[in-house]
């Protein structure tokens, strides 16, 4: 089942000229250069880039290579791992849910995944034989909280907490990336039963709770994660590249994963623990709802015009308009008091401390990012979008930033 056909019909996402819609085509021209300098540079091997406005696409271009071994060359359809990209859908499945009036949000996650239920919290921790004792957490965790991150749940391998990523190593939990068998519920009934850093609702934390919320969806529609994701949000949007694990078709479109060494940009070793069969062979058996989909710019940007739209894209209604102001509203989950951007229930969003720091976007702007250094961010003041993604793993490069800042030096309305 498809959500809903909605009484507002926008058009689909369609190619305009750049001044049809207040942006600056010389401008457009100095962001272009600033891309292609960065891959000439040979700060990133490739990347694709992205700018919509009024739900006009002002900017497509793709630069550089796909695979720098082989010499491919991008193409403005390449797929890539977008990782925590993943986490915005995800969110919008327990909001698609939650408008059916499956739960509350603040029901506690254990009514659902009992498992959860009596939470404890890590006391005392011994290195030697990784042993710990722990103590009652004050409250349940609830899905609002699992939503704010700030359940209290860890991060495995990224976490900055030393003990829980050994806790969760020595477990075995699988954060994102799985060819070996591993599914959502196996996943999320063993992480249930190990210990919380921090009482729920206390602060931000990033963590695999958005994992929980993906095996939360299962649970209550009664489907597995893919096939609700492929029915209920890609189909009726039109997002025929974005998959956990791809078709065999689809495969070749797949960007390789580059890190940089001595100068140059080459494949993981095997031995960096980077499983380069994902997502493409394999079990194909875990759907992770904080870190599993591939897709390209262009589909994700027709998730990010729905939401700019109100929760409607092209006559489908995903989400209520009021559903999106509550997602976007201030949870008190502060992300960086110096930035002033908080955490809604699926986005960093923007506050009036952030737009002082320039060049960060309009009041309500949101966005996040994915461990492969994908980006994406969509204003919903100036109706712009911008994504910007590439394949790589570690390196310090500027452009990122430096996209951002100049998507709004280009608006000249």
């Amino acid at each position: 089942m498809a959500q809903t056909t909605s009484l507002k019909k926008s058009p689909p996402l369609s190619e305009a000229t750049p001044q049809s819609v207040g942006i600056s085509p010389e401008r457009l021209k100095k962001l272009d250069a600033m891309l292609e300098e960065s891959i000439k540079n040979e700060e990133l091997p490739g990347l694709v880039a992205l700018i919509v406005r009024n739900g006009k696409i002002v900017y497509h271009s793709a630069k550089g290579f796909a695979d720098v071994e082989s010499g491919k060359a991008m193409q403005k359809d390449a797929i890539f791992r977008i990782a925590s990209q993943t986490k915005a859908i995800t969110s919008t499945a327990v909001m698609m849910l939650w408008e059916e009036g499956k739960f509350r949000l603040d029901d506690p996650i254990s009514k659902f995944i009992p498992e959860f239920k009596n939470p404890q919290v890590l006391q005392n921790f011994r290195y030697g034989d990784t042993s710990y004792t722990t103590v009652a957490a004050n409250k349940e965790i609830t899905i609002c909280h699992l939503l704010t991150h700030s359940a209290g749940i860890g991060y495995g391998g990224i976490d900055q907490d030393e003990r829980i990523r050994m806790i969760y190593q020595k477990e075995g939990i699988v954060e994102a990336f799985d060819t070996k068998g591993m599914t959502n519920e196996i996943n999320i009934k063993k992480l249930a039963k190990l210990p919380l850093i921090q009482n729920p609702g206390e602060k931000f934390r990033y963590s695999m709770s958005i994992d929980v919320l993906g095996y939360l969806v299962e649970v209550v529609s009664g489907m597995p994660l893919d096939k609700f994701f492929q029915e209920r949000i890609f189909s009726p949007l039109g997002m025929k590249d974005t998959w956990f694990y791809l078709p065999e078709n689809l495969a070749p479109r797949l960007v390789e994963v580059h890190v940089p060494h001595e100068g140059k940009w080459i494949k993981p070793d095997p031995n960096m623990g980077w499983d380069s069969s994902f997502p493409i062979s394999g079990s194909k058996s875990l759907f992770s709802g904080g870190g599993g989909l591939s897709s390209t710019a262009m589909d994700y940007a027709k998730f990010l015009q729905m939401y700019l739209n109100g929760g409607e894209y092209n006559g489908v209604r995903i989400l209520s308009r009021n559903t999106i102001e509550t997602m976007m509203a201030n949870q008190s989950v502060e992300l960086d008091e110096n930035v002033g951007t908080y955490h809604g229930l699926a986005f960093a969003v923007t506050s009036e401390k952030t737009i002082a720091k320039g060049g960060l976007g309009s009041l309500g702007t949101f966005e996040w990012g994915g461990a492969f250094n994908t980006q994406y961010f969509a204003d919903p003041k100036e109706n712009i979008i911008g994504i910007i993604l590439k394949q790589t793993l570690g390196g310090n490069e500027p452009t990122g930033w430096k996209f951002k800042q100049m998507v709004y030096s280009l608006i000249d309305d």
